[in-house]
């Protein structure tokens, strides 16, 4: 830690910052306008502006530091008395353009026991994008991109290697605009794809036709913890391979670049729809959802996705994407919802277009997502839960919604048991799931104990509603509660153990370390020493 006698001196950071040809970022937290503090004096205007920016994810994009978990180390929405420190952001990130930068920081963090994160957008629930006293490996500005003719035994056809900074939109648009190819990606634009939404495993809008983002990756080239570059892929490194392939982001090697299965462009229809309740039509409002809920599997064995937003008095999916699937289908597939909506005498909102390629889709529909002010839980809901105990589940939703804290219930809505479970760590749970049920408690920037207490609901109360339901279910390792009891089962199911064994193999000094990740139980963050990360003795 920075207040340690054993930190580097000015001196070693210097030249180790001469070693990476300048490219070590002091971090400087991203409010610091609006604090008198050690970074500078309080900026009214800067700070103003910040403020009104804030949960805009281009804020923070290009910032080395990452937002989340950093416990009002320098909070912009604080008085400007309040302090404003490093606390939990990292001290430095290392702005990496290759391999070489790789290797020289694992070495650097090694060799003087300092914490390591990795981080390209910050798009990160968990926090292991930060950590106290942490350099981090900070990806954002590796932008390559190669389409290939892959050739292999498991996968022939056209590929797409993307350098470890690339994001959804970067990367739908090189391939729609260069090759009229597509490529697997999340439903946000700005979400990075190589990190921890492929490691994790990745939903989106063509995951029901092709499959989550981990079921697409051929080869992924990585520096290990003993700061070897090497290539893993089903014939070469095949159990690294397999882990990092949907065992987490961040665990057992540092990615610099993956290789992607590519697929030809195809039309795409995609529909919005909102609808709310009044006095009057309470039981009636749930009754559509019920209905919508019980219409899923037909939707998501076409092809489609969806993505639903349910509080306690308005139900919004937006979109419904249909890649392959024409607009009349899509429109079928929808009917049983919107005529039960008119039988209700419910008032909504409805469009539905078709598009000649899916990128055009893309662009009119999935609109880019805020910085969440929400904190978040999820579980896995299985396809034979809504076709058989639909009922209990939305007692189960209405609980959660109308429970008074301004909680929500989003949904991911997917069918991905195309995949070959076998090739990968995916949790298995995810291939019978039907949808990715995640709870929001809202976040408050300014009452620490109240965001406490909700995240503590969460954890304690609304989960378990729906892990009652899924007996030896599981969640969604991008989407999970921080605070998961029994993370290892639920996050990564029967692949834990050999997960735990990979990460040991490849780092057994646990240099790769992040929040409810594999191995991460051999550690704690000390709050009473700084946020100190301490191995379990």
């Amino acid at each position: 830690m920075p207040s340690d006698s054993c930190w580097p001196s000015p001196g070693v950071w210097t030249a180790f910052n001469q070693s990476l040809g300048g490219k070590l970022v002091a971090t400087i937290p991203i409010a610091s306008s609006c604090h008198d503090d050690s970074f500078g004096p309080f900026d009214p205007l800067k700070c103003s502006e910040l403020r009104s920016a804030w949960f805009l994810p281009e804020t923070h994009l290009d910032t080395s530091s990452a937002p989340h978990f950093t416990n009002n180390s320098c909070n912009p929405f604080l008085p400007r008395s309040a302090s404003c420190s490093l606390g939990n952001y990292i001290s430095y990130a290392v702005n990496a353009s290759d391999a070489t930068d790789f290797r020289k920081t694992i070495e650097f963090v090694r060799d003087h026991d300092i914490r390591l994160t990795i981080r390209n957008t910050g798009h990160d629930y968990n926090g292991k994008a930060t950590g106290a006293g942490a350099v981090a490996i900070w990806t954002h500005h590796m932008k390559s991109m190669q389409t290939l003719d892959y050739r292999s035994t498991t996968f022939t056809g056209k590929a797409i290697k993307m350098g470890a900074g690339v994001q959804t939109e970067e990367a739908y648009r090189y391939a729609h605009t260069l090759f009229g190819l597509l490529v697997v990606g999340a439903f946000s634009p700005t979400v990075g794809i190589v990190g921890g939404y492929t490691q994790g495993g990745g939903h989106g809008p063509l995951a029901s036709r092709f499959g989550l983002a981990a079921d697409q990756a051929l080869e992924w080239e990585v520096v290990t913890a003993s700061g070897e570059h090497v290539t893993a892929s089903p014939s070469h490194n095949s159990d690294l391979y397999w882990a990092l392939s949907g065992g987490g982001g961040g665990t057992y090697a540092a990615v610099v670049s993956l290789t992607v299965k590519a697929y030809p462009e195809l039309k795409t229809s995609a529909a919005n729809l909102t609808f709310s309740k009044t006095e009057t039509t309470h039981d009636g409002f749930w009754r559509a959802v019920r209905m919508f809920q019980e219409s899923l599997p037909d939707l998501v064995d076409m092809g489609a996705y969806a993505s639903f937003f349910l509080t306690n008095d308005t139900f919004s999916v937006a979109p419904i994407q249909g890649p392959g699937v024409g607009k009349i289908q899509l429109q079928q597939a929808l009917s049983a919802t919107l005529s039960c909506l008119d039988r209700e005498n419910i008032l909504y909102n409805f469009s539905i277009a078709e598009s000649p390629l899916f990128y055009d889709s893309h662009r009119s529909f999935d609109v880019p997502v805020n910085a969440s002010q929400l904190q978040i839980g999820g579980r896995l809901i299985p396809r034979l839960l809504v076709q058989n105990n639909n009922s209990a589940l939305i007692q189960a939703q209405k609980a959660i919604v109308d429970s008074g804290i301004g909680a929500v219930i989003s949904g991911v809505c997917v069918n991905v048991s195309i995949a070959d479970s076998a090739i990968n760590s995916v949790n298995p749970v995810w291939r019978t799931a039907l949808f990715d049920a995640v709870i929001g408690t809202p976040y408050s920037y300014t009452n620490d104990s109240s965001n406490i207490l909700l995240a503590d609901m969460t954890t304690n109360t609304f989960l378990p509603l729906l892990a009652d339901l899924t007996p030896n279910g599981g969640a969604y390792i991008n989407e999970a509660d921080f605070q998961q009891p029994d993370f290892q089962t639920v996050l990564y199911g029967v692949h834990y153990r050999a997960l735990k064994a990979i990460k040991m193999k490849y780092d057994p000094r646990g240099i790769f370390y992040g929040v409810t990740a594999v191995g991460s139980e051999d550690w704690f963050e000390d709050a009473t020493h700084g946020g100190r990360l301490c191995r379990i003795s």
